[in-house]
């Protein structure tokens, strides 16, 4: 063993001249780290209360707690509730920011709490910006008093960053058909998802079902797109037709009001849950052989529908499944209503609307077809049924009125035909009158017919609106995709006249520049600089700029008992049913969406309200 000196301990004495260590604290304090974790800040403008903080917690640490001065906004994907942290349970691991899709949570550089009540260790966080008392600025925080209830503002630590998310933000794209190609034919031009690609999409959901609050008929898409992920396409379309008997439809044309709630949005890009849709319905060949939906035990009781649209074939698969009797009248060859003769086909094939009517036949409903109301069957005779719906949607055009505008086609009239009647002959310089997404149809698929009819000549199809660019009633990918198509916009402008030369035929449209669209009292009434005119030249000019519906087949007296809102829509209580005894109402001539969807949802409506009307 080794001899200690004896000069060892006057070593030390060096010590005595040198700077301690030690932090005179809390007089003397150290720099805290820039990614600190420690308690937790929550910007409330940001945050959606979708609540995947508290979904991914290990310790079980955080509750979504409803907050009574926050209002929900389901279209939005914003819920009335917020995270309440409890740190008698958090690790500080920051997993909850890592998931935050928003990024509103963070954790900060503030950890000293001291309290001998435990309940002040649960905790809601809010940001400086709503919390203005707990949050103090440099001259006013003071480290005796530092708590939750007094923090230093601005002290940020953990931060959301990108780079380490625990989502995906990005969408797998859609394999579609480049533009330059797709406009030279009616094939349809989204190409849709391999088993590989629809997985890896699903894979991006969070679950936390903002989108079903947003979703006018409520699907449970978290958990059919969990079967998807799961790679069991089967039990994805059971559940999708829980609440959706059309899905081959609504995979394609949806108007995906779900994807606007999504919280994948607001730092990357909304779930593909219309595509991821459509991907279910398109792996099963026939939903009649492959699943098993059954009708109900026979009730005895007969509802007549009026109108096959997603109303009207939604209401019959409901009430089917109960084990009513169901018929329905259309003045179409074949189901659909309107998306059968409106949306062209490369955006929806007839074989996918057939898809979804054919399963519902399958079931046993009755369509009569070829069959117009008022004219080959009076209203008198369907109103002897237990119940009558009417789903007929809006198929009477709108016309400018402006002079020679008789020489001008109906939108409707033009896509019915090309889709199922004798293809349209159309101009080489096409004007079409409308900013919305039926203008957009009719001007991507003059496109293409003047690409088949005028092969290798110049061609131009243009579009004037009253409405300007950030305006347009149109959505944002039609208009992208349109502008792709070579398509001229105008927008505006309003049409003052349709120029004739001596032949009579059309030689342009004369046009006056918007100068506002609705009065104060927000009505539509356009104004113009009636001195600011333009000629847009023309050999053709579609008008597109919106439909109503025909309520000619009700009998006089009836007729006037339909009440409508202000809104023109025809009136209906909470059950469907419309100021008319036993007879129920949905679709667009009901609500204002104008979509697939939202016709679904009122069915469902519709469908409940009718079985409480009948076991009355």
């Amino acid at each position: 063993m080794a001899k200690t000196s004896f000069i060892n301990p006057f070593k030390a004495i060096k010590y005595l001249f040198e700077k301690p260590v030690t932090l005179r604290y809390p007089f003397e304090t150290k720099e805290i780290a820039d990614r600190y974790r420690g308690f937790h800040n929550n910007n409330w403008d940001k945050c959606t209360g979708c609540g995947n903080c508290a979904d991914i917690c290990p310790n079980k640490a955080i509750e979504m707690i409803k907050i009574d001065e926050l209002t929900s906004r389901p279209e939005e994907g914003m819920k009335n509730e917020r995270p309440q942290i409890d740190y008698g349970r958090c690790c500080f691991c920051g997993l909850c920011v890592d998931v935050c899709p928003p990024g509103s949570l963070i954790l900060t550089k503030d950890f000293f709490h001291i309290h001998f009540d435990t309940d002040t260790f649960t905790f809601i966080p809010k940001d400086e910006k709503s919390d203005s008392e707990t949050y103090k600025s440099e001259q006013d925080y003071s480290i005796f008093n530092a708590s939750l209830a007094h923090r230093k503002e601005n002290y940020s630590g953990f931060s959301p960053d990108m780079q380490y998310a625990l989502f995906e933000p990005d969408r797998i794209e859609m394999p579609e058909i480049e533009p330059d190609e797709r406009k030279l034919s009616f094939v349809e031009q989204v190409i849709g998802y391999s088993k590989e690609l629809a997985r890896k999409e699903a894979g991006r959901c969070l679950e936390c079902k903002l989108c079903e609050e947003a979703c006018p008929a409520h699907l449970k898409i978290s958990d059919y797109i969990d079967a998807i992920y799961r790679d069991e396409p089967e039990e994805s379309l059971q559940k999708i037709f829980e609440d959706n008997p059309i899905p081959s439809i609504c995979g394609r044309i949806c108007m995906a009001h779900c994807e606007d709630a999504c919280s994948l949005h607001i730092r990357g890009d909304s779930l593909a849950i219309r595509w991821i849709k459509r991907y279910a319905a398109d792996q099963i060949k026939s939903f009649k052989d492959e699943l098993e939906i059954n009708p109900g035990e026979p009730t005895g009781k007969r509802i007549g529908i009026i109108g096959a649209g997603p109303s009207g074939l939604s209401l019959a698969y409901f009430l089917r499944l109960q084990g009513h009797d169901v018929v329905i009248y259309d003045q179409l060859s074949g189901g659909g209503g309107a998306i059968r003769i409106g949306p062209p086909a490369y955006r929806l094939p007839l074989a996918a609307i057939d898809k979804d009517v054919d399963h519902i036949k399958s079931l046993g409903v009755k369509f009569n077809f070829n069959t117009k109301v008022g004219k080959d069957i009076t209203f008198e005779e369907i109103y002897k049924n237990d119940a009558v719906f009417m789903g007929i949607g809006n198929t009477i055009s709108f016309s400018t009125r402006v002079p020679n505008a008789e020489k001008c086609i109906f939108a409707l009239d033009f896509l019915k035909d090309n889709k199922i009647g004798k293809q349209r002959k159309v101009g080489k310089e096409v004007i079409v009158i409308g900013g919305g997404n039926v203008a957009m149809d009719v001007a991507r698929e003059t496109v293409r017919l003047q690409y088949i009819q005028f092969p290798d000549q110049k061609t131009v199809t243009k579009t004037i609106s009253l409405e300007d660019w950030n305006e347009l009633p149109a959505t944002e990918l039609e208009v992208k995709e349109a502008k792709e198509e070579g398509i001229q916009f105008n927008p505006a402008w309003g049409p003052k006249e349709v120029v004739l030369d001596e032949a009579g035929n059309i030689k342009g449209l004369e046009c006056k520049k918007v100068k506002s669209i609705f009065n104060d009292e927000g009505r539509f009434a356009p104004t113009f600089f009636e001195e600011q005119t333009k000629l847009i030249k023309a050999d053709m000019i579609i008008e597109a700029i919106g439909q109503r519906a025909d309520y000619s087949f009700l009998p006089e007296e009836l007729n006037k008992k339909l009440e409508f809102t202000e809104r023109r829509k025809v009136k209906v209580d909470e059950n469907g049913m419309t100021t008319i005894p036993k007879l129920f109402a949905g679709g667009d001539i009901v609500n204002v969406n104008l979509d697939a969807v939202t016709a679904i949802a009122d069915a469902k409506i519709a469908a409940e309200g009718i079985n409480n009307f009948l076991k009355k």
